[in-house]
């Protein structure tokens, strides 16, 4: 099948993307509103973009009536946000999440999320969460109807155990990521890894 994406319903569109896209890693993000309280919620519209500086980049759609979403607003605001990353054990909680709570409603406390002191930032991040980034908001791009936001990541938290200390190399197997595939409810995990070595050279090219 060869199909004209421009002439699709952007209903139909990100069924095929969210379908067909896959996996796609799941930045389960947390802000502060004004008074404090943490917002929640997970996106898998996400990934590393560069490492000079770090950064990451994720969508966060909008509301049903077009507003913005809490967690873009947050970011923008406070200029700052926290990426924890979701291995099987935060699946659940992670799900529960998405669920579209009204904004003055804390997720974390709601579902009894315990959150933790960032490093350098104000808003904390997902205690259990085994890897979390601590990201300074860069900018946002307005592309058509999508906004796509920027950050830099200041600090990572790694627990013991994943990273050797000296050259900082993942332990194999040693962290199982979560990631989404089509529809509401379906997900997948990394646990299937395999290794193929350095990357092949080129061949040689005859004079």
């Amino acid at each position: 099948m060869d199909i004209e994406m421009d002439r699709l319903s952007s209903g139909a569109s990100y069924k095929l993307l969210t379908a067909l896209v896959v996996p796609r890693p799941i930045a389960w993000i947390s802000t502060l509103h004004l008074d404090g309280r943490v917002n929640l919620a997970p996106y898998s519209f996400f990934n590393v973009l560069g490492n000079r500086p770090p950064v990451v980049a994720f969508g966060p759609g909008y509301k049903t009536d077009g507003s913005t979403k809490d967690t873009a607003a947050n970011a923008e605001r406070s200029g700052e946000f926290v990426i924890n990353m979701v291995d099987p054990s935060l699946v659940a909680p992670m799900h529960q999440s998405a669920a579209p709570y009204p904004a003055d409603v804390s997720e974390a406390e709601l579902l009894g999320i315990e959150m933790v002191a960032s490093h350098t930032l104000r808003t904390p991040g997902v205690r259990a969460s085994r890897v979390r980034l601590e990201c300074a908001f860069e900018r946002r791009l307005v592309i058509g109807e999508n906004q796509i936001l920027f950050g830099l990541v200041r600090h990572m938290y790694a627990e013991d155990g994943l990273l050797d200390p000296q050259t900082l190399h993942l332990a194999p197997q040693a962290f199982t990521g979560v990631g989404r595939l089509q529809g509401p409810g379906w997900y997948c995990t990394t646990s299937d890894q395999f290794d193929l070595g350095a990357f092949p050279r080129a061949p040689e090219q005859k004079a």
